[in-house]
């Protein structure tokens, strides 16, 4: 089986070190503009790239492990290409992924668009070892809040709640209960309505579950992988 990792909006391949360095043989993919090339307008836009990222590389027994905008992404995919995958991780996201209107506000008002941004993932990089926790807060300043803005766009337009009972790939749903961005309930729904899904609430997890529970976070992975292997 072939592991692949989704970042998140504004996020990149970093985001995931910890399962990287855990799972040898995994891909952690940078979406375009992340931070090279040019960001895609749409979820749809990201979903054909990856497609194109995976077949280029000729990956076999896909399973795809998306976080936040990349679970939108990972749930995309397995509606539209559901025989090229084995299986589905979803982190931290939803069916569906309406932003609040102070997110799209913020970037224009602050006097400092980009360390605006900076001191907003910095709460999230906390805890992480001190090397890094750098280039994580150097990622996030080469993203910048231009990639950030266009994400969010892209997951306000996302919702796949009346489609994802589709879904019928063995499915595990990872969340953390202190996630405000995408709340248990979230995680809740998805796996309510796909029937091959199991879903595991990691206390103590906050939106980026995956940095600050690693250890849980892989835990889990490892079972899921065992299961359906």
């Amino acid at each position: 089986m072939k592991l692949v990792f989704l970042h998140g909006a504004g996020n990149s391949s970093l985001s995931f070190y910890y399962q990287l360095r855990h799972f040898r043989n995994s891909k952690a993919i940078d979406l375009p503009g992340h931070p090279d090339g040019t960001p895609c307008s749409s979820i749809e836009g990201y979903l054909e790239w990856v497609r194109g990222f995976v077949k280029a590389r000729r990956y076999k027994d896909v399973v795809l492990c998306g976080h936040s905008m990349g679970g939108a992404i990972a749930q995309m995919y397995a509606l539209k290409y559901p025989d090229e995958l084995r299986g589905l991780i979803l982190m931290g996201t939803g069916a569906k992924l309406k932003v609040s209107p102070e997110y799209f506000e913020k970037p224009q008002d602050h006097a400092d668009p980009v360390q605006m941004w900076v001191d907003v993932q910095k709460r999230y990089f906390m805890g992480v070892e001190p090397d890094l926790y750098k280039l994580l807060v150097q990622r996030a300043a080469q993203i910048g809040p231009d990639v950030v803005l266009n994400d969010l766009l892209c997951c306000d337009q996302f919702d796949v709640m009346s489609e994802i009972s589709k879904i019928n790939l063995p499915t595990e749903i990872i969340a953390g209960n202190m996630d405000l961005l995408t709340p248990v309930k979230f995680a809740d729904y998805l796996a309510a309505s796909i029937s091959n899904s199991q879903e595991d609430v990691i206390p103590g997890g906050d939106h980026f579950l995956q940095l600050q529970c690693f250890k849980q976070v892989n835990e889990k992975i490892e079972h899921f992988l065992a299961r359906i292997s």
